[in-house]
């Protein structure tokens, strides 16, 4: 039988599609071999990342920086860019500053919603409209909600060829359908009795149905990245969500929309999920060696201050630069490790010491980790 017989596709690309079909999906379109094989793969990577991060005494250094890299390159996928620089100050500044440039600041929002999320579903322990409408208020800093049923909205060709902006997909649309169709996904993700049981399987087909189902006006790509990551903390493959998925997307961009058109137009779940699959094997074994290498680039550095200093409470000092690539005195003080002027001289004794780099932008002083710059640049 035909993955078209299996899964009705989209039969008009200019027509909203509302006979989007309900998940789950038929079970034979993933009980596949080679799926289960990547599967495998992806889970064994992903598990190798777990383990390493649940032993880490400072998960702040996580935090932080990874999902920092995270925002911004899920963010440059929908064509929002900053560079390294002017993120990493942006961050050590307080959320009041208003200097960042305007992609900068959506680049903060979008890990704000990651966070917001994460609290979320730690909060209520399931998916919800609430939480969809919650990180699109946040990505878009805008207080609407679902897209009304009035609202044309198209998925576009890109590029400047004969087809350029002509409907490439039209999402569903009409009273009350969308709304529909969310509450379907969201009762999928709910449902640990639903197939297919693994997580990851669920992952990627939800991704692609939260993606066709395009309830909001704008912000739905980035949604649905913080939405892959939720699915897995939500159900422990990971503590924190420090995978960094947007970045195998982003360097695999056309092939990410190509198999998606690939399940609407043809029913080829198996190219789609195959994907999906090695998005999550490649980017848990990025993380792992960024992983890796902050820790043993902190412990390098904190045996540096033991020998050659004689600050008090090295461990945290060492812990506390590691926990963005900018620093400032407020950091330390904020925290309680120090008073104001201790604060300033140690972070002055690393710079003299080369550990750090200090940096004066705009009468602000920064003191920046140049190992930890390192690390996430790759």
């Amino acid at each position: 039988m035909s993955n078209k017989q299996i899964y009705p596709v989209n039969p008009d690309r200019t027509k909203p599609w509302n006979d989007l079909p309900e998940l789950p999906i038929d079970s034979s379109l993933y009980r596949d071999v080679e799926i289960y094989e990547q599967l495998g793969h992806a889970k064994e990577a992903l598990a190798l990342l777990a383990g390493r991060s649940i032993a880490i005494p400072n998960p702040a250094m996580l935090i932080n920086s990874i999902s920092l890299q995270e925002a911004k390159v899920s963010s440059a996928i929908e064509n929002v860019f900053t560079t390294d620089d002017e993120l990493y100050k942006a961050v050590s500044d307080s959320k009041s500053d208003s200097e960042a440039s305007g992609p900068t600041k959506e680049v903060l929002r979008y890990r704000e919603a990651l966070w917001e999320g994460y609290h979320y579903l730690k909060e209520h322990e399931q998916f919800d409209c609430n939480y969809f409408i919650r990180l699109y208020q946040i990505i878009q800093e805008s207080g609407d909600g679902i897209r009304p049923s009035f609202a044309r909205t198209f998925i576009r060709m890109g590029g400047t060829g004969p087809n350029a902006g002509k409907p490439a997909y039209t999402p569903p649309r009409g009273k009350g359908i969308v709304e529909a169709k969310l509450e379907n996904l969201i009762e999928f993700l709910n449902d640990e009795k639903s197939q297919p049981d693994d997580v990851l399987l669920k992952m990627c087909i939800a991704h692609y149905q939260f993606e066709v189902i395009h309830p909001f006006r704008d912000g739905n790509g980035r949604a649905g990245r913080i939405m892959n990551l939720h699915i897995i903390t939500r159900n422990h493959q990971l503590e924190l969500p420090i995978l960094y998925l947007s970045r195998y997307i982003l360097e695999h961009k056309q092939d990410y929309y190509e198999y998606l058109s690939g399940v609407s137009q043809r029913g080829d779940w198996k190219s789609w999920i195959l994907y999906m699959l090695k998005a999550v094997e490649w980017t848990s074994q990025l993380t792992l060696r960024k992983v890796n290498d902050i820790i043993e680039s902190k412990e390098e550095i904190l045996q540096v201050i033991r020998e050659q200093t004689e600050v008090r409470r090295p461990d945290d000092l060492a812990g506390a630069i590691f926990t963005q690539p900018y620093i400032k005195v407020n950091h330390l003080t904020d925290r309680g490790l120090y008073a104001e002027n201790t604060a300033r001289n140690y972070l002055n004794e690393l710079a003299n010491l080369q550990i750090l780099q200090k940096k004066e932008i705009r009468g602000k002083h920064y003191y920046i980790n140049p190992a930890l710059v390192e690390i996430l640049s790759y």
